[in-house]
């Protein structure tokens, strides 16, 4: 005997638990794979005022002498250091960090990178070093203003010209 058809209202209605739980399953697995461990590729920057070899001579002094951490490599004509950061928060769990120095037209920029740590991390080191450069080196000198013209030596004297 074959079956009396049903209203296509009813069969919905019948099947809507299954679709449902289907379309939770795919909204689930995307948000659950965002869950798990993170790798930051963002770092942080600063424009630094110093010289190049300043800059470099106190990164590099900071991460070996001050907080201790082993240098993994350093190239100080293309200016950056790798080395092994251990946060207390993690327990003494070893990430690699970077710290990039670029002495370009601009200034001398600097980055910090831990991939494996969230950003505050590289914010923290990198306000050490500024706090660093200040204490070792003084004040940034001053630069002049771009486009300035020099400062005028003013008038020529009235003998200046006389025998």
């Amino acid at each position: 005997m074959a079956r009396p058809r049903q209203p296509l209202y009813a069969a919905v209605m019948r099947r809507l638990p299954s679709i449902a739980l289907v379309a939770l399953i795919a909204l689930a697995v995307p948000v659950a794979s965002g869950l798990g461990e993170r790798h930051a590729s963002a770092s942080v920057a600063y424009a630094s005022p110093y010289t190049f070899e300043q800059t470099f001579g106190t990164a590099l002094r900071l991460v070996r002498v001050d907080l201790g951490f082993k240098i993994v490599e350093k190239d100080v004509s293309n200016g950056y250091l790798l080395f092994e950061y251990r946060s207390p928060e993690s327990g003494g769990r070893v990430t690699q960090g970077a710290i990039e120095v670029v002495d370009g037209r601009a200034g001398v920029h600097v980055a910090v990178q831990l991939p494996a740590m969230p950003q505050y991390h590289e914010q923290v080191l990198l306000d050490g070093l500024v706090k660093k450069l200040t204490d070792e080196h003084g004040d940034p000198p001053k630069k002049a203003p771009a486009g300035a013209p020099p400062p005028d030596a003013g008038a020529p004297s009235p003998d200046a010209g006389a025998p």
